[in-house]
């Protein structure tokens, strides 16, 4: 163990130490119940910030720096640059850097665009050329992961290494990556840093991400949860196939079991109404009992094929009885019908059968024969070969717009491996504007919150203690929002409107507060050694508006079937000309109203109606929230790296 990872674990002792014990203070005693309102927002907002703090204490506690693999590269490998829309010259620059990698390899142009245009360029270059098929007609197209699954199918080779559009791979990639997967059979996936070229060093949108790519990722390596990213990455075919398999299966025995369960719920009832009837009622008790031992037989794991074609050959037999039994009661009924007493009406001269045998023929149940169709039919439903997708099998996951996390913790679920290699191995280009930038980190996010609720990673099997607090933490980071929007408004109330949060700023807050804080800012440093991370803090802060859309979005796509929208990230220029103000409305306005509330506050102690000491540590807050939301401001003004080059220049 190094010494560095030994100081980065003592400061994370002191530092939750003292969190719990800021904590424990503030909700035990320190909380305003007069001005709940705003005090309990206030304290659950530092409870969500303390659990933060304990998440990434966690993730850093076994931080992974490995030297890179001990055995040669091997294996057979196709590289895959991914396109929808992008300029067709950057996807050449970036198919051409990926023919030339040293390690021999087939590259792959996967054109979700089926641009003519582009296959001929490839054609040209003889690289290979890969879009849909007419399979995919009218069915879901999944995105990327959809572009991804259909080339799996297209291609043989035993390793995938997929970049995006605009990743230009160093020549080496394969040399420095492959030899993982031969020094553990269980390895599925090595993810290497993604790093653009065209951000300068001031990066005012933040697309930079070096704590995470680094420091944070080393510290999920250590407990074997570092996740896909999308590109730059290489997998292994067989874990893919095997994860699509397993899908495929579970697809289909949970759309068997919910037939059953259907079915069992529609014989149960039709039973109980043909209680009267002895024969009817017996039939469809055995057939209600069928359907149990079914759903029973698939869940110890019996083939469904053979156990819902022994159901079916049940279900077909209990049909031609009940048809003998229909055509026994029509006999009947028509029996009885020649045995009504028919009299003529004296008035209309026409016969009139008698209203009261009328009445007793009407009252006969109808044949039970309708509900046991109806279970056929969902029978009939169940196709081995989902045709609701364009191929049953989907191997990289498909419940997310962000289909990169998701199928890493699909992978690890199994059993699988992953590896973090931390070297710059590709290039690539960041979005050169504020809109771009937005759009980008609402989908990251959206994508996120997605795959938490819908496959939970602290309820979803096969996962270990630490791999379910790793991918939690990154879900967890995106419910910030809401505590940063605290966060905004309690300097604000206070220092307008004199509503204190705590009982007092005592003695007792400093003392425990203060050490917390800078403990937490010292562990912070350690970890980030060297790494400038002040941009990365300001737009935790600065884009709340965005995680919050992002979740609310997220619950409404789960929970209410509310579509999201997938938009694929310009990598060839700004977006649009002019300030981009309406996407950020919400920084702006709290921007304003921290400086009103800046101003009252002074003015308030001047006037003797403030508080000296509330009012100086809530200006220092607002300082520091003013200082992080600035960041939106240089990001509306700003120009491109051309234009920010351009300008270097003219300065010196």
């Amino acid at each position: 163990m190094s010494r560095r990872l030994i100081l980065i674990r003592i400061l994370a002792v002191f530092v939750v130490l003292l969190g719990v014990n800021y904590i424990a203070w503030r909700w035990l005693e320190s909380i305003n119940w007069s001005a709940w309102w705003i005090a309990v927002p206030l304290v659950i907002a530092e409870t969500y910030s303390l659990i933060d703090t304990l998440l990434f204490s966690t993730t850093m506690w076994r931080a992974k720096e490995r030297e890179g693999p001990e055995s040669e590269p091997e294996g057979t490998v196709d590289v895959f640059v991914t396109t929808y829309n992008e300029p067709i010259e950057m996807v050449m620059e970036t198919a051409r850097a990926a023919k030339r990698i040293a390690y021999p390899h087939e590259t792959w142009i996967l054109d979700d665009g089926d641009r003519v245009e582009m296959a001929a360029a490839a054609r040209a270059e003889g690289i290979g050329y890969i879009t849909r098929s007419a399979d995919w007609q009218d069915k879901p197209r999944h995105a990327k992961a959809g572009n991804l699954n259909n080339a799996l199918f297209e291609t043989e080779g035993e390793f995938l290494l997929i970049l995006d559009a605009d990743q230009i791979p160093d020549p080496l990639i394969l040399h420095r990556t492959l030899g993982y997967f031969a020094d553990d059979a269980q390895v599925a996936l090595v993810q290497t840093p993604q790093w653009f070229t065209n951000v300068n060093e001031a990066d005012p949108l933040g697309s930079q991400a070096p704590l995470f790519y680094g420091p944070i990722q080393q510290g999920k390596d250590g407990w074997n949860a570092a996740f896909f990213c999308g590109s730059n990455a290489v997998l292994r075919r067989e874990s893919l196939m095997q994860l699509g398999i397993v899908g495929y299966v579970r697809e289909l025995e949970d759309s068997t079991q919910r037939s059953l369960r259907a079915a069992e719920r529609l014989l149960g009832r039709e039973a109980r109404r043909q209680r009267s009837v002895p024969k009817l009622h017996a039939e469809l008790r055995d057939l209600h009992q069928d359907v149990i031992q079914a759903r029973a037989a698939i869940s110890q794991a019996e083939p469904i094929a053979e156990v819902t074609y022994r159901l079916r050959a049940k279900i077909d037999a209990a049909s031609s009885r009940l048809v003998d039994n229909d055509l026994a009661t029509m006999a009947d009924d028509l029996l009885a019908i020649h045995a009504l007493p028919v009299q003529r009406d004296a008035e209309l001269g026409s016969l009139v059968v008698d209203d009261v045998a009328l009445d007793a023929l009407a009252t006969r149940e109808l044949s039970p024969l309708g509900a046991v169709k109806s279970v056929a039919a969902l029978l009939d439903a169940l196709r081995v070969d989902r045709p609701e997708e364009a191929q049953p099998i989907q191997p990289l996951a498909t419940i997310s717009v962000t289909e990169d996390m998701a199928t890493a913790m699909q992978l690890h679920g199994m059993g699988w491996r992953s590896v973090y290699h931390h070297e710059v191995l590709a290039r690539g280009l960041a979005p050169e504007d504020l809109q771009t930038m937005l759009k980008q980190r609402l989908r990251w996010a959206q994508g996120t919150m997605q795959v938490f609720l819908r496959d939970n990673p602290l309820a979803k099997k096969g996962l270990s203690a630490g791999q379910r607090l790793m991918y939690f933490g990154t879900m967890w980071s995106y419910l910030s929002g809401f505590a940063a929007l605290v966060y905004l408004a309690a300097p604000i109330i206070y220092l307008t409107l004199g509503v204190l949060p705590v009982t007092a700023w005592s003695v007792d807050f400093f003392a425990r507060f203060i050490p917390y804080f800078l403990m937490n800012q010292l562990l912070f440093l350690v970890v980030a050694r060297g790494i400038r991370t002040w941009r990365g803090q300001q737009y935790s802060l600065a884009l709340f508006p965005v995680w919050i859309k992002a979740c609310t979005s997220s619950f409404a796509n789960v929970v209410f079937k509310k579509p999201l929208s997938f938009v694929v990230t310009r990598k060839d220029g700004r977006s649009a000309e002019g300030l981009p103000l309406r996407e950020v409305w919400p920084q702006l306005t709290a921007i304003v109203l921290l400086i009103i509330a800046f101003v009252i506050g002074i003015i308030r102690v001047l006037v003797g109606a403030g508080d000296g000491t509330g009012t100086l540590v809530n200006t220092v807050w607002v300082g520091y929230d003013l200082a992080a939301l600035s960041i939106i401001v240089q990001a509306v003004f700003y120009k491109g790296p051309a234009a920010y080059a351009e300008e270097s220049k003219g300065v010196t």
